[in-house]
């Protein structure tokens, strides 16, 4: 089997639920036959999340275009200090680029948001702090252009989408002290058991990827497993996070299904129940 190779449809849910966080930009094929290919199989809803200002341009656009695509806008955690200092090895889509200070930084936040204003745009994410992909020299600029997007989310009654890798205390101090906005999620959940109490303690919503269904993931599955029902979110970041048994393979939104089972079995839940919750709970966090 190619790695290249994407997995089969699975079997549909029998409830629609959504796909809480995705990158239509990074997948193979059109948006239309994504969105086909998730219809399929019962995700009838994706939100499309936006990494960078041309990034969240094209989200913005395509969920004007698609009834059933929301967007999420904004300046990744890692994307804030390539603007700031610089990218010399081009490791983001842009390639190589100069730094512009933080003049720069302010002019694309003002970008974001102004697209933030927009009615189509459900959230100001994915935003937060990155610890392994930027180092000290770049956490100045990471933690003002978190603050800047939990500002902006607020200021525009939209929900909060929160990246955060190997920050987790930083990440929930910058929460407490800026005050988080009515709705805040947390994509791609990587916090252990302690912070999904003090998660569910301030209503934040746990979104759950394709990595609860890997083999070295047990820890993760603890968090699912005592994480409040009414709180836990399904996505699959794809193109990434491929669930098993097709790690490795391109992820798309029409293997939601294969999570949502596995997030069922952990939680002792039958599909049925879990897609119905998941479906509301995901329509309260971005308001739709």
């Amino acid at each position: 089997m190619s790695r290249t190779e994407a997995p089969p449809l699975p079997e549909p849910l029998r409830v629609p639920v959504a796909d809480s966080h995705t990158h239509l930009d990074m997948q193979d094929g059109t948006v239309e036959e994504g969105l086909a290919r998730a219809a399929a199989v019962n995700v009838t809803t994706v939100v499309q999340v936006g990494c960078d200002v041309a990034g969240s341009r094209w989200a913005a656009e395509t969920a004007a275009a698609h009834p059933n695509v929301h967007a999420a806008v904004a300046l990744h955690p890692n994307e804030a200090p390539r603007i700031v200092h610089g990218d010399p090895e081009g490791r983001s889509r842009q390639g190589v680029r100069q730094g512009g200070g933080t003049a720069a930084l302010h002019e694309a936040l003002a970008e974001i948001d102004a697209l933030a204003a927009l009615d189509h745009v459900r959230g100001v994410g994915e935003t937060g702090l990155d610890r392994f992909r930027t180092g000290p020299e770049g956490m100045a600029a990471q933690e003002e252009s978190f603050r800047a997007h939990i500002e902006i989310a607020k200021r525009h009654g939209k929900a909060l989408v929160i990246h955060d890798r190997e920050a987790h205390a930083d990440v929930l101090r910058i929460l407490a002290d800026a005050g988080a906005p009515e709705r805040t999620v947390f994509h791609c959940y990587s916090g252990d058991a302690d912070m999904a109490r003090i998660c569910a303690d301030a209503g934040y919503f746990m979104s759950f990827a394709g990595n609860v269904t890997f083999k070295n993931a047990q820890p993760l599955r603890d968090v699912l497993a005592v994480a409040p029902t009414e709180l836990v979110l399904v996505e699959t970041d794809a193109p990434f996070l491929t669930p098993a048994p097709y790690r490795g393979r391109p992820n798309a939104p029409y293997l939601v299904p294969v999570t949502l089972r596995a997030m069922a079995e952990v939680k002792g839940l039958d599909e049925d129940t879990l897609a119905e919750a998941v479906a509301d709970n995901t329509a309260r966090a971005f308001d739709y």
